[in-house]
């Protein structure tokens, strides 16, 4: 192909990724490692209409940057390194990445992988016969015993931690006793939303425990208005309730009658009557 030819064909595709960085709002840079072209066409699928996805060259991306001339932009230039799928899109970049998170799976490790969590080989039976199995359950710290004719892992054992490497050793332990031990799938490395840059760490909510928080934040917000006579929509009904109570206890104390407190006046008033009654009443010799 000519070299003319190449230069307007860059020219053109940059000029494209120019308009699609004008057009949305957010732009989310994951890793492509460790991802099977399958999953990224389901997630083409399941994504569209809320994001489009691009495997884009990293240098086009910084020609595009560096044309546009926009200082905010140029914050997406220290993670163009490595291969790389961009994320264009006018949602949160939150739910995005819980998007992301969701279409993740496991699988069986190869040697050089990253445990996607601590892996605890549960106490159980391997269902193999006794032999070189012992040896290599041996060998990656599993205590083991034989019972019935089956080799058992005597107790439960942690042998990787998340984040730590998985040898070769270790992966064909961990195969052979069918535990899948590695993630694959899009791994958001950035997002630039509205000039701001928020990092995968950041990305990263434990929406369970968000939860939990946002809960125990509203309940207690909600004892300190109640409290303090903080009137809103959400405590009205409580503090007229609260207020109700005490006005009917003053008043009831007070022996100030009204027809919701006459009851309880005349119901107090006998009940002291029969125990001062009883308190002058002569003793019985």
């Amino acid at each position: 192909m000519p070299s003319q030819q190449v230069l307007e064909e860059k020219s053109s595709e940059v000029d494209a990724i120019k308009d699609i960085l004008k057009e949305y709002k957010s732009v989310g840079i994951a890793s492509l490692k460790k991802v099977r072209a399958s999953q990224l066409q389901e997630l083409k699928k399941t994504m569209k209409g809320q994001v489009y996805l691009r495997v884009l060259k990293n240098t086009l991306i910084k020609i595009a940057i560096e044309e546009l001339n926009q200082a905010e932009l140029k914050k997406l230039e220290e993670y163009l390194e490595g291969s790389n799928v961009f994320l264009f899109s006018d949602l949160n970049p939150f739910k995005l990445a819980l998007m992301l998170e969701k279409g993740k799976v496991k699988t069986f490790a190869k040697a050089g992988d990253t445990a996607a969590e601590d892996i605890v080989v549960p106490s159980s039976n391997t269902g193999q016969p006794p032999g070189p199995v012992i040896s290599q359950l041996n060998a990656v710290g599993l205590p083991t015993r034989i019972e019935n004719g089956s080799v058992w892992v005597s107790k439960d054992t942690l042998v990787v931690r998340r984040g730590e490497p998985i040898n070769d050793r270790l992966a064909g332990v961990l195969s052979k006793l069918g535990i899948k031990s590695v993630e694959l799938g899009i791994a958001m490395r950035a997002v630039f939303d509205n000039g701001l840059m928020i990092t995968g760490d950041q990305l990263r909510i434990d929406v369970p425990a968000t939860k939990r928080s946002v809960e125990d934040s509203n309940r207690e917000s909600l004892a300190l208005a109640i409290s303090i006579g903080y009137a809103t929509k959400d405590t009205i009904k409580l503090l007229l309730q609260t207020a109700h109570q005490k006005a009917v206890a003053l008043s009831v104390s007070a022996a100030i009658p009204t027809k919701e407190t006459i009851a309880d006046i005349i119901r107090k008033a006998n009940a002291e009557a029969n125990s001062l009654e009883s308190k002058t009443k002569p003793k019985a010799a």
